[in-house]
């Protein structure tokens, strides 16, 4: 955010771009996890490990992709460009 920012783009657009350009990485890599532990759900000894890792990373995702942005919106309060 602050690359973009430091490039003259706007904070709220910088803001949307870098959201945008880690939303890729962030789902290639959480949903190949998730699938990969997909076999281990039926296996009883490991159902748990896998069920705390796939919800983990799900809920890591979103963190990444959702919450981090909206709170550097808030704490450095930028405003949307309307």
């Amino acid at each position: 955010i602050d690359m973009n920012i430091a490039a003259g783009i706007e904070s709220y657009n910088a803001i949307l771009d870098s959201s945008v350009s880690r939303m890729r990485p962030v789902m290639m890599a959480a949903s190949t996890t998730i699938l990969g532990m997909a076999p281990l759900l039926s296996d009883v000894f490991f159902l748990d490990m896998a069920v705390v890792i796939m919800f983990g990373l799900g809920f890591a995702s979103v963190l990444t992709l959702i919450v981090v942005p909206v709170l550097y919106a808030i704490f450095f309060n930028i405003k949307t460009n309307a």
